[in-house]
């Protein structure tokens, strides 16, 4: 193995390997797919997962015993087939509590995502989201709790911040800088300005 690239080490300082949660749900070592040149995610068949700082688990069908999987630093665009190649890779997809797709290419959100209802924490920084109304998808997973989606176009919205807490209010930490009650406020005061705006126009199409 080769020394690691400064795109790996700026990766791993923006990235928390093991982000913090609550006391209840507790994040295991990352099966780590990034950096893999991944186009699909089926490619990740013939690909060995990163060694991490504590070695995973596999039961005996030779499946990961994890909850947080990392698929970022890639090249993929779609999440087509991504359900059946995690239910290949480990134990419980249904128990996953860390998703990483930073630095890929997608541009949108998938509805797959909302199949993995434990999750808590949701990495989509650094991809090609120009539409802020994706994050509406998001509200579909009841416990997540970190967010990040700076270096998408959607962050250049007016409101980005505002927009985004508005929709997903159980948020306690959005792209890696904790949510604080002046945030809630501000998001709140945003979406009653929004809401008020939305109604003067359909009041004026009536009239």
């Amino acid at each position: 193995m080769g020394s690691t690239s400064i795109m790996e080490t700026t990766d791993l300082i923006r990235s928390p390997r093991l982000p913090a949660t609550d006391s209840t749900n507790e994040v295991s070592s990352p099966l780590d797919f990034s950096f893999k040149g991944l186009t699909i995610f089926e490619d990740a068949h013939d690909e060995d997962p990163r060694k991490t700082q504590h070695k995973i688990k596999k039961d005996k069908e030779g499946k990961y015993m994890c909850t947080a999987v990392k698929f970022n630093n890639n090249a993929l665009t779609e999440m087509s087939n991504f359900e059946p190649v995690l239910n290949k890779l480990i134990v419980e997809p249904s128990q996953l509590l860390w998703l990483d797709l930073s630095m890929n290419d997608f541009t949108k959100i998938d509805p797959v995502i909302l199949n993995f209802k434990n999750l808590k924490m949701l990495y989509l920084h650094g991809n090609g989201i120009e539409d802020a109304g994706q994050v509406d998808k998001l509200s579909g997973l009841p416990d997540l709790i970190t967010l990040t989606l700076h270096g998408n176009p959607m962050e250049n919205e007016r409101g980005y911040r505002h927009f985004i807490l508005a929709k997903l209010p159980n948020l306690r930490s959005l792209d890696f800088s904790r949510v604080t009650k002046a945030d809630r406020a501000n998001a709140h005061t945003w979406k009653t300005m929004i809401g008020q705006k939305k109604k003067r126009r359909r009041q004026s199409k009536d009239e």
